[in-house]
Parts: C-alpha cells; structure tokens; sequence
C-alpha cells in the first residue's frame, strides 16, 4: 500500500482546486442552492467534460482517462472542501459505477461516452421508502416484461439528483431476482413522476422518483444485478468519505483562521490554551478521517475482498469527524458562527446530511464487526 500521492495526482488536485475556487466559491454555492436545479449545467459541463473529471475513472475505450479510484476521491475531496453544487456523486461514482460493474458491454458502449463527455447526467435509483442501502430484500419496485420491452412500476426514495438526471438506472425486482434497468428521463417520459425532497442541507438534490409502466432497458443479465449494486454501495461509500475528509479539512482550516485573527482581552483567541487544545484536538481528527478515507480508496483500487470493510470505517470515521469539527468550527468562531451570514452552518448541513447518507456511522460500526467476525471465523475454520 503506497498512501503518498504521486507529482500527477499531486497536479490533478492543484488544477481541480483552482476550478472550484474559481467557480464555486461561497457566492456561488448560495446562489445555486436557491435554483430549482441546484447546480449550474455549463459549469458541470466544463468540469466533467473539459476537465475530463466525469470521465476520470471510465476505461479509455469508453472515452475516459482510465484512471482510478485514487484518483477519483482527490476530486471528491476537493468538492467536499468547496461545497460543490453538481452532479458528481450521482454520476461520477453511482451511475458510472453501475454501468462499469454489471455485464453489459453493449450497454456500457452505448451510456458511457456520452457521461464521460460530460454531455448527460445521471444517477443510481437504488433505494425505496426504507431507505436501506444494503439490503436486496428491501427493494419493492417491480419491472415486468412488455411486447417491447421492459416496464417498471413502484417506488424509489432518497435519489441524488433524481429530479434534473437524464437517465436513470433504477434496481428494480423481476421474476428471476433483483436486477437493473435504464429509463431515458428525458422531458414527457412516459408514467415517470420526479418530486424533489425537502432536505436540511440545501447544497445537494434528493428526489423521490415514482414508476407506473416506464419503458426501461434491462442492463445485464435478469436477476443477476445485486453482487454489482453491493459494490457500488461500498463504493459510495468510500466517495462520500473522502467528500467529508475535505470539508471537515476546509472547517479546521477556517477555524484555525478565525483563532488567528480575533481578538479578546488583547490577544489572539488561539493563543489561549483552550481553545489551542481544541483545534489541535481538531486536527487530529482530521487527519485520522483523510488516512481512513485514503486507505479506502486504495482498497477501491486495489483490495476488492477488503473494500466493505474499508468502506464502513472510512465512512464512520469521516462522517463523526466532519460533524464533530463542523460544530467545534461554529463553537471557535462564537456569535458570528450561527448567523445565515456566515458559511459555518453551510458546513455542518453537509455534515450532517452526508454522515446518513449510505448508512450512518454507527450503522457502519456494526457492519465492520460483523465483517471483522465473519473474517475470523473463516480463518479459524478454514
């Protein structure tokens, strides 16, 4: 395992950090979060297509750079430390990873050049009303075979970027077992119903998604989808780790800031031993939750059989840092720190919304011990 970056992946982040400072400062993402989008698409369109970001981890004959995981999650950390309003995670990680993990190479062929051009978007619809990520037998909506095709009917809940993604890969369950499916969720598509959900952090999109017999295409083979979605939970996962790693990283950095210029009694407040103790306390955590993140990604790369349990601690780690570092940022900066004015309470939404996405943290405790169990009792065994 080599955790150090190479002067390529090194570059990668200075050229994406300079992108996002640029075009997504605070500004910008409080604009965006009033739009009925929530992103801006010429600004996705530069990003994904110029910058080659939507096609960073797509295999080459595909359109892509080819790259990995690694190098993946420095994009999404550097989203993470700014914030981003686009469809990164939706399409980037979910949809892509999809499409790259089920057995369909004409399927692959026909979707992915157009989503690592960067000239659609689109999102994993995996979830129903329970809202549980990793368990096959709570998916409900049904597809059934029609005289052209495929057909879906039910429910899916909780769908980044459901409501502006132009296609949709949406787990549904047949005759031969879980499986996954593609509708073009083009304007007027037929009996698709896209609501956006209310949400506490106004920076990222949720949508509730409702079937009543929408054509869909079957991807890969009928009742053989899950061992695929599995993947691209634990993969979400490790994604939405590295996200908090950058913005529990940005919060330390502003406190930090704040500590420095702000005066009480004639001194700087960092130069007092309380709050010094907290911030070193703070940085700590930090760093704890990027080493998590890190060695998650590699294990995306480069242990598929110890991904899950990479996967559940990074994302238990980074998400209990980020909302612990978030609060402590509001705690530094005092008054100011919980006006609308000040970016603070921005971070802590993120925080907070993101540690429950794909499985919160103590959700994720339980699942490595059970891992960590099951390993050794297969070693013992075995």
């Amino acid at each position: 395992m080599d955790l150090a970056f190479s002067a390529e992946q090194n570059e990668l982040r200075r050229t994406v950090r300079d992108f996002l400072d640029r075009t997504s400062p605070e500004s910008e993402v409080r604009r965006l979060m009033e739009t009925s989008d929530g992103y801006d698409p010429g600004v996705w369109r530069r990003f994904a297509g110029e910058l080659g970001i939507a096609g960073l981890a797509v295999p080459e004959q595909y359109g892509g750079a080819g790259c990995g995981f690694v190098e993946l999650g420095i994009v999404l950390e550097e989203a993470g430390r700014s914030l981003l309003c686009a469809p990164l995670l939706s399409t980037v990680v979910l949809a892509v990873s999809a499409l790259l993990g089920v057995d369909d190479e004409a399927a692959r062929a026909d979707l992915l050049p157009g989503l690592a051009a960067g000239e659609m978007t689109a999102t994993l619809a995996l979830t129903d009303a329970s809202g549980r990520w990793d368990d096959p037998d709570a998916i409900t909506c049904t597809a059934t075979r029609t005289a052209g095709g495929w057909a879906l009917s039910g429910e899916k809940a909780f769908v980044l970027d459901g409501q502006t993604a132009s296609l949709l890969l949406v787990a549904a369950r047949t005759e031969a077992g879980l499986s996954l499916f593609a509708v073009a969720a083009g304007p007027g598509a037929p009996g698709l119903i896209r609501a956006p959900r209310a949400t506490l952090d106004q920076t990222r999109r949720l949508a509730d998604l409702t079937f009543d017999a929408t054509p869909a295409r079957l991807l890969g083979e009928d009742g053989a989808a899950w061992p695929a979605l599995a993947r691209v939970g634990d993969l979400a996962a490790v994604a939405v780790a590295a996200e908090q790693a950058g913005g529990a990283a940005r919060v330390l950095d502003q406190a930090v800031d704040y500590a420095k210029t702000r005066v009480q009694f004639g001194r700087p407040i960092g130069a007092f031993q309380a709050v010094k103790h907290k911030l070193a306390d703070l940085h700590l955590g930090v760093e704890s939750a990027r080493s998590a993140a890190y060695h998650a990604l590699w294990a995306a790369d480069g242990d598929p059989a110890g991904l899950p349990a990479a996967a559940s601690l990074a994302k238990a780690c980074c998400g209990d840092v980020y909302v612990h570092a978030a609060t402590e940022n509001i705690q530094v900066h005092g008054g100011i720190g919980f006006t609308w004015e000040h970016p603070a309470h921005l971070y802590l939404k993120r925080a907070h919304s993101s540690r429950q996405l794909f499985g919160h943290a103590a959700h994720h405790r339980q699942r490595l011990a059970q891992l960590l169990i099951t390993e050794q009792v297969a070693a013992r065994t075995g």
